[in-house]
């Protein structure tokens, strides 16, 4: 399995023989300004909310590669209404069987609200299940109960977990989640695009690794082998 980040929380992850892209901020976001979105494939994108900050270039790279959006009902409403029609509504606890593999919508605590501040659904994450990997895409969220039932449930071989804290849940807590989902490889997202997301690199290394979890920190434009 392929990962690539593209920034922020965006990530391209090649799994089943398709592409994966999720939370599309990208043109945006000036850390990324090397990522030409005219040159990114993708089958199918997976969003987790309705905020910007995750959905800024969702229309236009659908457009691109005519990719199937998979995101709650309220964001496929929406993009309907936008004039893209190949979409499949979810929503949280619903599962549904693609053919790179099985996605199971779960909860995330947070907001999601579209930019003009109309309601975008539940916030969401994602925990996909192929032949190849089990992953654990968690969105915007706080530390909450129900990722012990993940845990129960799921044999997570790799979760993408938010670090940044302000908006999310941070490296301590992100640690206490990947516990509770009894996860050992955890890539980390949502930091240090602005400001108040900053994290000590160092430091959030060495939390993960007195848990005995690995963490990893991608570069931007980094491609890795899972």
């Amino acid at each position: 399995m392929e990962v690539n980040y593209l920034g922020h929380s965006c990530f391209s992850i090649h799994i089943g023989g398709k592409t994966l892209l999720f939370d599309p901020f990208i043109t945006p976001n000036p850390l990324a300004k090397a990522i030409d979105i005219k040159s990114l494939k993708a089958d199918f994108i997976l969003i987790s909310h309705a905020h910007f900050d995750h959905i800024a270039d969702a229309l236009e790279l659908a457009q691109n590669t005519q990719a199937k959006i998979i995101a709650i009902w309220e964001i496929c409403d929406w993009l309907q209404k936008q004039g893209y029609s190949n979409t499949h509504a979810m929503n949280i606890g619903g599962s549904f069987a693609f053919d790179f593999g099985k996605v199971q919508m779960v909860k995330a605590e947070h907001s999601s609200a579209f930019p003009d501040g109309s309601y975008g659904g539940q916030a969401a994450g994602f925990v996909i299940t192929s032949p190849e990997k089990t992953i654990y895409f968690a969105g915007d969220t706080a530390l909450c109960s129900d990722m012990q039932i993940i845990g129960m449930k799921h044999k997570i071989d790799l979760a993408f977990l938010p670090l940044g804290s302000n908006f999310t849940m941070d490296v301590e807590d992100a640690v206490i989640a990947s516990k509770w989902i009894k996860c050992q490889s955890v890539i980390g997202m949502h930091f240090d695009t602005f400001g108040y997301i900053v994290i000590d690199h160092e430091k959030a290394q060495a939390q993960f690794k007195a848990a005995d979890i690995q963490l990893t920190l991608m570069n931007i434009g980094q491609s890795i082998q899972i």
